[in-house]
């Protein structure tokens, strides 16, 4: 739960309302990044997919480096100046810089990554070494002439 909603209360309390926007507040934590937007999805058993909306972004704009368990994107858009003569009156296109790190399991790794569309699509995979997967132990029934049996005398 990432985000509660505490407008109705707000209609129902006098004086409270900033106690419920200061909640609001705690909820998220301090600084956390909102852009780009991302997507963690499933696409095997093995194989994840890491999706960012990066619209307006090129593949030359955006830097993905993995480094032990830490996968960093960033992204640094050029200032493209408007067409002679003419001026922005609204941006609702976001350009500014980012970076998104996520904190990757052992034994990930960044299979690939490709942009379309707007979207940054980054594969991952999860490859675990042969030593460390489950391995099932047969069970071996001791041959008759192997096991010995023990007498007992018994008492009189």
């Amino acid at each position: 739960m990432r985000h509660v909603d505490f407008s109705p209360l707000y209609r129902s309390t006098v004086g409270f309302d900033r106690l419920f926007t200061m909640l609001d507040s705690l909820a998220q934590p301090e600084g956390a990044q909102t852009y780009p937007p991302y997507n963690i999805e499933r696409t095997g058993e093995d194989s994840y997919r890491i999706s960012m909306a990066v619209a307006g972004f090129s593949d030359s704009d955006i830097a993905i480096e993995a480094h032990r368990n830490v996968l960093s994107i960033k992204g640094e858009r050029k200032d493209e100046g408007t067409g002679e003569g003419s001026e922005l009156l609204y941006r609702g296109i976001a350009s500014r810089a980012f970076e998104r790190r996520f904190q990757l399991a052992d034994h990930v790794d960044v299979t690939g990554a490709n942009l379309k569309n707007g979207l940054l699509h980054i594969d991952l995979k999860r490859t675990i070494p042969e030593e460390l997967k489950p391995r099932k132990i047969a069970i071996s029934a001791p041959s008759d002439k192997s096991a010995k049996q023990i007498e007992a005398k018994t008492a009189n």
